[in-house]
């Protein structure tokens, strides 16, 4: 099992990179490309609406195909997207190539934890599915920093060739490693689209949308944010990334122990920390060292209510938990399209750049609500959590 897994694995820490990485990016693509920032911004909103639109399709029009044969499919696809950004010669060719790339993104992400818990023994499931997902986690500390200091020294085309030679190596280790006699269930796609018509599954999913947009107001913009409010020289940004994608990953791991002791309370405190944090980076943003710490802060809080919404649109849509899963991915990367588009909207009015972090902590003011209203539809046996 520990092989495929691997595999499973080493696949996603590609996507996740090359999801993640254009955000440090941003001012060599816009340069190279001729674009503003707001524009470049442009590129993180069409990987999540790729995302948004890929998800829920491809899974269920995959509920059929072979478990490794879709894989295989799907990580063909994604290098397949990465190779034209690095050959993009405009930037319309770059936005379509990125969208592309983000149509394999949540049907792979919801194949891989289904095959991952067929492979694991009954006491293990759980565990399989989370080192699935620990790949987006290295993502973010290892892929993210290294992919921006392989673009800063070697520009950012170097940078989609280098995740593309994860996509393939990805792509020979799940045709060697994942058995190819994975068992398989029937789908019947109208009862789970029914499933999905909760109140109680709208509204998680509405929040998941609602706390991703507020992750990308300035997530979108973390490098210009860095480089040019908080004065970091471009070689060192690099290295604030990595601290910021520890937090995150600490935030994962976080939220699940979170989770099962009060799922309900730890959201709530959560979404407060995170408008808290947010306010405190506004006035902290023009120290480097600072910053640097606050980011830290906040990519533990925000990075911590993920696992809890997913564990809560699972639990609201427990008889469609497959596309229910599914749905939460694109639901969380329209809210990162909405994030960047609100930034991007934001900046291109007169915001300024240090004035992003009090606009996402506004846009915290929804998730909030959400949350109240979310807690009307909860079973007895949920509410007490």
């Amino acid at each position: 099992m520990s092989r495929a897994i691997f595999a499973l694995t080493l696949a996603a820490f590609g996507i996740g990179t090359s999801e993640y990485v254009i955000m440090g990016l941003l001012p060599d693509v816009a340069e190279n490309l001729n674009v503003t920032i707001p524009q470049a911004g442009l590129l993180v909103s069409a990987y999540a609406m790729g995302v948004v639109i890929g998800a829920p399709v491809l899974t269920l029009l995959t509920a059929g195909f072979p478990r490794r044969g879709t894989l295989l499919g799907l990580v063909g696809m994604f290098i397949l997207g990465n190779l034209l950004c690095a050959v993009s010669g405009s930037y319309a060719m770059l936005l379509a190539a990125r969208i592309l790339t983000a149509l394999c993104h949540g049907t792979y992400f919801g194949i891989a934890s289904v095959v991952a818990i067929g492979l694991a023994p009954a006491n293990r499931k759980t565990q399989a599915v989370a080192l699935v997902f620990m790949g987006v986690s290295l993502a973010n500390v290892l892929g993210v920093p290294f992919g921006t200091l392989i673009g800063h020294y070697l520009g950012w085309r170097s940078t989609f060739y280098a995740v593309s030679a994860i996509g393939i190596a990805a792509l020979a280790a799940l045709a060697t490693l994942v058995p190819g006699n994975i068992p398989m269930h029937a789908v019947r796609a109208l009862d789970e689209i029914r499933e999905l018509g909760r109140p109680a599954v709208f509204l998680t999913l509405s929040l998941s949308v609602a706390t991703s947009a507020s992750l990308f107001v300035v997530f979108a913009y973390i490098t210009p944010l860095l480089e040019e409010v908080s004065g970091i020289a471009p070689a060192r940004v690099a290295w604030v990334l990595f601290l910021l994608g520890f937090g995150l990953s600490i935030g994962s791991l976080l939220g699940g122990r979170f989770g099962d002791r009060s799922l309900l309370k730890s959201l709530l405190l959560l979404i407060l920390a995170t408008t808290g944090i947010l306010v405190l980076m506004r006035f902290s943003i023009a120290s480097g060292l600072l910053t640097a710490g606050v980011l830290f802060l906040w990519g533990i809080a925000a990075f911590a209510i993920c696992p809890l919404l997913q564990t809560l649109v699972v639990n609201h849509a427990s008889g469609a938990p497959n596309l229910a899963s599914s749905f939460n991915q694109s639901a969380f990367n329209l809210g990162n399209a909405l994030g960047a588009w609100i930034g991007a909207v934001l900046l291109s009015a007169g915001m300024a750049l240090r004035e992003l972090p009090v606009a996402a902590a506004g846009v915290m003011i929804v998730p909030l609500a959400l949350f109240f209203l979310l807690c009307r539809f909860q079973t007895p046996r949920l509410r007490r959590k």
